[in-house]
C-alpha cells in the first residue's frame, strides 16, 4: 500500500491527470453543447478519430501544430454539419445517424491515412506540443508544476469550462440553446430558430471533438494510430450524463477518469501489483460503467433530447 501511495503522491502524477483528461474535457464539453440543444451526437468517436488523422497529417506536412489543430476543428465541424443534415433537417433517428457518422468518419480516417502514408514499417511522427510554463506562476511550489507547467492545449481546455458555463447560463445564445433543448415548440414561438441553434450546437461540438482527437496525436502520442481514440468518445458521452449536462460537473468526471487512467499507467510501469496488464487497461472503463450506474437514475436530460422538431407539426 505504501508503494502505491508513493506512486500517487507526486506532483508529476497529478500533472499527468490534467494531460490525460484534456481530450476528455474538450470532447465532453462539445457533446454537452450538442445535447443541450437536443441532439445526441453519437458521431463523437468517429469525429475524434478523423480529427486526429486530419490534424496529424496537416501538422506533418505543414510543420505547424496549430494548423493541424485548425484542420482538425474544420473537419469536425464538417462532420457535425452532416449530423445536422441527417438529424435536424431530415429529422432522422439520432442514434442511427450518429452511429453512421462514426462508421463513415472511421472509414475515411483509415482510407486517407493509407492513401497518404501507405503502410510504413515505422509510423510517421511529429514533434508534438511541448510544455509551456507560465512565468512566475510555474515557480509556485506544488501548484506551479501542476497547473502552470502544461501544454498550451491543457490551459485552453481548463479555460473552456468556465467559458462554457458562462456561455450557457449568462448569455442570450446560451438561453436560446437551452430553450431549444428543453421546449423547441416554445422557443420557436418566441422567435428562436430551432434548426439554427441546433446546427450551431452541433458545429461547436464537432470543432471541440476534432480538437480533442488532434490533441491525442499531436501532444499525447505525437503519432497517429488506428487505436488512438480507444473508446474515449463513448466515455465522453457517459461523462456528459455523469456531469448532468453541467460544464463543472463534466470537468469533475473527466478528471476522475484521468485519475484512474494515470493510476493504471503508473501501476503498470512500477510493477507494484503483479497482475495482467489488461486488468489495468480495464480500470477507467469499469469506473465509467460504475459511475453511470450510480448517477444515471438521478440525471435529468434535456426534455427534447432525441426528439426531432418539425415546425409544421402541431
Amino acid at each position: 500500500m505504501s508503494e502505491i501511495l508513493g506512486e500517487i503522491l507526486q506532483v508529476g502524477f497529478f500533472a499527468a491527470i490534467l494531460r490525460i483528461a484534456t481530450p476528455l474535457i474538450l470532447a465532453t464539453i462539445g457533446e454537452m453543447f450538442s445535447e443541450r440543444g437536443g441532439v445526441l451526437n453519437l458521431g463523437i468517436e468517429g469525429i475524434m478519430l478523423l480529427g486526429s488523422m486530419t490534424g496529424f497529417t496537416a501538422a506533418y506536412y505543414s510543420g505547424s501544430l496549430w494548423l493541424g489543430i485548425l484542420a482538425a476543428m474544420a473537419v469536425g465541424a464538417l462532420m457535425a454539419l452532416l449530423m445536422g443534415l441527417l438529424t435536424v433537417t431530415l429529422g432522422l433517428s439520432q442514434h442511427v445517424s450518429g452511429i453512421g457518422t462514426t462508421l463513415l468518419c472511421t472509414g475515411l480516417a483509415f482510407f486517407f491515412y493509407r492513401l497518404i502514408f501507405g503502410q510504413p514499417s515505422l509510423p510517421p511522427n511529429v514533434e508534438g506540443f511541448q510544455v509551456a510554463p507560465i512565468p512566475l506562476l510555474a515557480e509556485i511550489p506544488l501548484i506551479g508544476p501542476l497547473l502552470f507547467n502544461q501544454f498550451t492545449l491543457v490551459y485552453l481546455a481548463l479555460l473552456l469550462v468556465p467559458a462554457a458555463a458562462f456561455l450557457l447560463n449568462h448569455t442570450s445564445w446560451g438561453l436560446s440553446l437551452r430553450a431549444v433543448g428543453e421546449n423547441p415548440r416554445a422557443a420557436d414561438g418566441a422567435g428562436v430558430s430551432v434548426a439554427k441553434m441546433r446546427y450551431q450546437g452541433l458545429m461547436l461540438s464537432g470543432m471541440l471533438m476534432g480538437a480533442a482527437g488532434a490533441y491525442l496525436s499531436m501532444a499525447q502520442f505525437n503519432a497517429f494510430t488506428f487505436g488512438v481514440i480507444s473508446g474515449r468518445g463513448w466515455v465522453c458521452i457517459a461523462l456528459v450524463v455523469f456531469g448532468q449536462w453541467s460544464p463543472w460537473k463534466c470537468l469533475a468526471g473527466a478528471l476522475l477518469f484521468g485519475f484512474v487512467d494515470a493510476l493504471q499507467l503508473r501501476l503498470q510501469a512500477s510493477g507494484v501489483i503483479e497482475i495482467p496488464y489488461q486488468f489495468f487497461l480495464m480500470l477507467p472503463f469499469v469506473l465509467t460503467i460504475v459511475a453511470m450506474a450510480l448517477v444515471s437514475r438521478s440525471a435529468i436530460p434535456p426534455a427534447a433530447l432525441l426528439v426531432p422538431f418539425r415546425k409544421e407539426e402541431r
